[in-house]
């Protein structure tokens, strides 16, 4: 499916922990959503930018096929599906989004026998990710049979199918509740913004420049504050040391103060109390921390 549409479609996951943040992070990005009946589709009210909700494992399909131009999705399914059919068009990563980290891991009982990754050799290995295991284990040269489960992968050990797992981690909660321990890591994933190899015509490929670039905008405020306070100017060289400044702070002179400067600086989270009271026996006055929604560089 090839459609020449001059509205772009984005799949995001309908439902899991990837979805509100996903809709979040568009919403960020200045658009406004009108639901189906199903809400299954979100129609783009602002901008000629629609929304399907669909299970994970579809979107890179669907890119792939030309249904949908972007996708939200987990760097692991979005490799699992380029591993899986290596001859065939894949998605391109185009940002990481910064949420949903998570790693793919093999993990072992307990008290078990398996300490090592020598240790798996002639083992089973249960995962619902076939592909990014086998590619691990060739790289490696361990020969291993892949047991492939799709739910529930972290109970194989205890039902007698596996000797080992390979399944996504995010707290390690899950495996110590079933005995297991993570014994390595074979890659680490987040949510990330997926382009359709599919040919894009003039319109769309333009839309998608200023998708990501809206996108890239809202990312940027994570995370930042904007540092705003009154200074004595002699004072400017030990409070420039201090800030956990992203960049320069800009320096502003005041109207008949010739020995006192406005500063503004953007700072990165680290930015706390102890140094508000560090800049303020510096000299500061009139200290403001403001959070920063968006930026557009």
């Amino acid at each position: 499916m090839n459609e020449n549409r001059d509205r772009l479609r984005i799949a995001v996951q309908k439902s899991g922990r990837l979805s509100e943040q996903s809709l979040a992070l568009l919403r960020r990005a200045g658009l406004a959503f009108r639901a189906s009946r199903d809400r299954l589709f979100l129609y783009g009210e602002n901008m000629p930018v629609d929304v399907l909700l669909v299970r994970d494992d579809d979107i890179p399909g669907l890119l792939i096929e030309g249904s949908c131009e972007l996708g939200i999705v987990g760097r692991n399914v979005l490799d699992e599906q380029r591993l899986a059919v290596p001859d065939q068009p894949a998605p391109t990563e185009l940002q990481a989004l910064g949420f949903g980290g998570c790693r793919l891991a093999i993990a072992v009982p307990d008290n078990g026998p398996l300490g090592s990754i020598d240790d798996l050799a002639g083992t089973r290995i249960a995962t619902s990710y076939p592909a990014h295991l086998a590619d691990w284990l060739r790289a490696r040269n361990i020969k291993a049979e892949i047991v492939v489960l799709n739910g529930s992968v972290e109970i194989a050990p205890r039902l007698g199918k596996a000797h080992a797992i390979c399944d996504l981690v995010s707290s390690g909660a899950t495996l110590a509740a079933n005995q297991l321990h993570e014994l390595v890591t074979v890659m680490k994933s987040e949510a990330v913004l997926a382009l359709s190899p599919r040919t894009q015509n003039a319109t769309t490929a333009a839309q998608i420049e200023r998708l990501c670039a809206r996108i890239a905008g809202a990312q940027s405020g994570d995370g930042v504050r904007l540092l705003m306070l009154q200074a004595p100017r002699s004072a400017l060289p030990a409070i420039t040391r201090l800030l956990p400044a992203c960049n320069t702070p800009s320096v502003l002179s005041l109207d008949n103060q010739p020995d006192a400067v406005a500063i503004q600086a953007l700072c990165s989270d680290a930015l706390d109390w102890h140094h508000l009271e560090e800049l303020k026996r510096l000299g500061a006055s009139g200290l403001m921390v403001l959070n920063v929604e968006r930026m557009l560089v």
